[in-house]
């Protein structure tokens, strides 16, 4: 008896808290009546809806459903019903760019039927696209595409069948005898390694550039980088660096099967230039971080780094990596300007020692994938010249 009175009780703690992280609003009353049908529906589907404003609507059938709710950007949306048994609810205006939201039926959290499901917040789930002025960059437009792969290969580190995704340009299947540059491009907390091809355009953000003439052809690789559910085995669970004060040990596995299994796999399996000098590494928000640590801890190993939303890279942190400086061509530290950022500083700091040091700061945005596609876009035309 005591022990389900104590789980009842932590339940409905959860749920206490649960709720105050994502309080109850109503919905919005102030909205232009101007809705659209976004561009991550799935076919047919006329909703999700946003409007001239930022608002997004929302519509789901639940004629059984006492309470239903739109979970979006840490706010509840009462959502009312109507008498077909539809329920439609309406958000206050939100940032652009690219938003994860929920609905809630009846106290679960579930996806929008009508949405392209995206991997994100530890799930499978809806995400939506705020119109921004400059979405013309990530389109798909008619110039030659280049391709995703997926990839599967075996970790020695791992002793497990990892798994990838390789863009390579559209002169790459052509071109038989030139061999490329390769950038490693890291997710963030609770992605995994579609995010970059699927919320972030990668694909179509170089194709473009490179048909512009904007930058030169490399290929990415994307891998799945959530250092606590990379399980290490034997001599290998050995190399893990020691975490740096304050933060937790495990993500950092990542770095691990990157020097032993991924780079290495990459080299075997696509043509490309093996050396420092065409190799980056870039990465948003804990991808960021681990690019950070992990081109400080191999400095001879990558010319050029980019953190995206990811923190910054200080004078101390260059002169305490031997060779880092030498080797590198680019530091690029990037973020929101909603993010209180400091990479304008941090990249003048930079300067100051030698370092070729680039900060952006990606304005109207927030700590959202819209920061990190114009990241890229800018890093991007930085990279291999």
């Amino acid at each position: 008896m005591k022990r389900t009175l104590f789980f009842i009780l932590m339940l409905a703690a959860w749920t206490a808290s649960a709720q105050q992280r994502n309080p109850v609003v109503p919905s919005f009353t102030g909205a232009v009546e101007d809705f659209k049908p976004n561009v991550t529906n799935q076919l047919g589907h006329q909703y999700p809806m946003v409007n001239s404003q930022g608002a997004v609507r929302a519509q789901l059938r639940a004629p059984q459903a006492q309470a239903v709710q739109l979970d979006i950007a840490g706010k509840r949306y009462e959502m009312t019903k109507d008498e077909n048994g539809v329920w439609t609810g309406t958000s206050d205006p939100q940032d652009v760019g690219f938003h994860y939201y929920q609905l809630n039926v009846d106290g679960a959290s579930v996806p929008d039927p009508g949405s392209i499901y995206f991997f994100g917040a530890g799930r499978w789930g809806s995400g939506i696209e705020i119109p921004s002025a400059d979405m013309d960059f990530w389109q798909v437009k008619n110039v030659p595409q280049g391709v995703i792969e997926e990839r599967y290969y075996w970790s020695k580190a791992t002793e497990s069948m990892r798994h990838c995704y390789v863009y390579l340009p559209a002169e790459y299947q052509k071109n038989t005898n030139k061999k490329y540059p390769v950038l490693y491009l890291q997710h963030g907390n609770a992605e995994n390694e579609q995010g970059w091809s699927a919320q972030g355009h990668t694909g179509q953000i170089l194709d473009n550039l490179v048909a512009e003439g904007k930058a030169v052809p490399f290929i990415v690789v994307m891998d799945y980088g959530q250092g606590q559910n990379i399980h290490l085995t034997g001599e290998y669970a050995k190399q893990v660096p020691a975490p740096e004060p304050g933060r937790r040990a495990g993500n950092d596995n990542f770095q691990v099967v990157l020097l032993t299994d991924i780079i290495p796999m990459v080299e075997k399996e696509y043509r490309v230039i093996a050396d420092a000098q065409h190799r980056a590494m870039a990465g948003l928000s804990m991808g960021g971080g681990q690019t950070r640590r992990i081109t400080l801890a191999n400095p001879t190993t990558f010319a050029y780094v980019g953190m995206f939303s990811g923190g910054v890279m200080s004078v101390e942190d260059i002169q305490g990596a031997a060779g880092f400086q030498k080797t590198n061509k680019v530091v690029f530290m990037s973020s929101g300007s909603k993010e209180n950022p400091r990479v304008m500083e941090a990249a003048e700091n930079l300067k100051k020692i030698g370092i070729n040091a680039v900060g952006y700061v990606s304005e109207g945005t927030a700590h959202e994938w819209h920061t990190w596609r114009r990241s890229l876009y800018q890093f991007a035309q930085l990279l291999f010249k």
